[in-house]
């Protein structure tokens, strides 16, 4: 069986920045451990397995290691890949594994996605997680369940951006986590907050930009900085940028660009 696929560039306006999606777009189910091989073969943080047609479609994705529930890059790429395909559609709805439907609009060049919003929860930090990551000192630390990633603020954005994790000693430091998400408030003045996600726990080391997070992050920081429309940076060495806003309680809106990258076939 042959399967469409393809590598996406998300999170971003220029090639080779923002974070690398794999996408196949599936005619024929595959099985889940297919998925995974594929997804292990591919070896990007994440890639997407898209099934359906007029602009409703069924979605998966999938780390080198495992099944995720939601991830927001691929989920961009995805969409990024259909829009172009298929010129006249302006909306596309996503059904995850977990039954949540993705609402995702076309804007000119950029890319509007509708995710929920979740909250946190204060957890501490081990003292070992933190040395791993080469973090001193800390803000705030508190967890999300649906996700199930640790979110930890840190004052400087510039330590954010320079930290270079010891990543053996970081999986051993905890057992029950999928990542481990470190954010602080940005000097730039183009952005609000900063951020960077590692989880070798559940997948690579380092994932590069991650809509998933601004799940969580967005409320975060809307509670600190008083607003409900901000503007993220994800920090990482390729670095990326969207646009988060609350809307009500449940439902947030992320906006952003993707490029396509590579288009080929999948021999499984």
């Amino acid at each position: 069986m042959k399967v469409e696929t393809y590598l996406v560039d998300s999170f971003t306006d220029t090639a080779f920045k923002g974070n690398p999606a794999g996408v196949c777009l599936v005619e024929e189910s595959l099985s889940d451990a297919q998925m995974q091989n594929i997804a292990k073969e591919l070896g990007l943080s994440e890639t997407a397995f898209v099934q359906g047609t007029d602009s409703m479609y069924t979605i998966r994705y999938f780390s080198p290691k495992m099944e995720i529930p939601l991830c927001g890059h691929a989920t961009l790429a995805s969409a990024k890949i259909l829009f172009d395909k298929y010129p006249t559609i302006k909306n596309i709805s996503f059904k995850t594994i977990e039954e949540l439907h993705l609402e995702v609009t076309r804007k000119g060049e950029e890319i509007e996605m509708e995710f929920p919003i979740y909250t946190t929860v204060p957890q501490n930090a081990p003292t070992a997680l933190l040395s791993a990551l080469g973090i001193t000192e800390i803000v705030n630390s508190e967890y999300n369940a649906e996700t199930n990633i640790l979110l930890v603020e840190i004052e400087n954005a510039e330590i954010l951006r320079n930290l270079n994790p010891d990543f053996e000693r970081l999986v051993s430091t905890h057992n029950a986590i999928n990542g481990v998400l470190v954010t602080a408030r940005s000097k730039e003045k183009k952005y609000d907050f900063e951020s960077r996600y590692f989880w070798p726990w559940s997948g690579t080391n380092e994932d590069p930009v991650t809509g998933g997070t601004h799940t969580f992050l967005a409320k975060y920081w809307s509670a600190r900085l008083g607003k409900q429309k901000m503007e993220s940076f994800q920090c990482s060495k390729r670095s990326g940028f969207m646009q988060v806003e609350l809307i009500g309680e449940e439902k947030m809106k992320i906006r952003s660009q993707a490029q396509i990258i590579l288009k080929g076939e999948l021999y499984v």
